[in-house]
C-alpha cells in the first residue's frame, strides 16, 4: 500500500482536510499490517518449535529498534513499544495456531 497525501499538514485549509489526510494514513498503516501478517502466517511454515514461534530474543530486538526508530521520529518510545508488543503478541498467537495447524 503506498501512501500518497494530497495536503501537507500546512496545506490542511479546516478540520475536513485534516480528518481526510488522517484516514489516508490510517488507511495505508492498516494496509501495511495486514502485508506484516501474511509474512507472519509465511514464516510459520520456518518455525521448527513453539520456542522458535515465540523467539524471545527476537522479540527484545526488535522492541528495542522499533524504540529507536520512534526516538528518530520524536515519538514517545514507549507508546511505540507498547503498541508493536501488542501487534506482536497478536501475531504470535496467530503465527502459533497456523504453526500447530501445519503439523497436525
Amino acid at each position: 500500500m503506498e501512501l500518497r497525501n494530497l495536503l501537507q499538514p500546512d496545506e490542511c485549509g479546516g478540520m475536513d482536510d485534516i480528518r481526510a489526510e488522517i484516514d489516508r494514513i490510517d488507511r495505508a498503516v492498516v494496509g501495511l499490517i495486514g502485508r506484516r501478517y501474511q509474512y507472519v502466517l509465511a514464516a510459520a511454515k520456518f518455525k521448527t518449535s513453539a520456542t522458535s514461534v515465540k523467539a524471545p530474543e527476537r522479540l527484545t530486538a526488535m522492541l528495542a529498534r522499533r524504540r529507536e526508530w520512534a526516538v528518530e521520529e520524536g515519538l514517545n518510545a514507549d507508546m511505540i513499544e507498547k503498541l508493536y508488543a501488542d501487534l506482536v503478541a497478536h501475531f504470535i498467537d496467530e503465527e502459533m495456531q497456523r504453526w500447530k495447524a501445519d503439523r497436525e
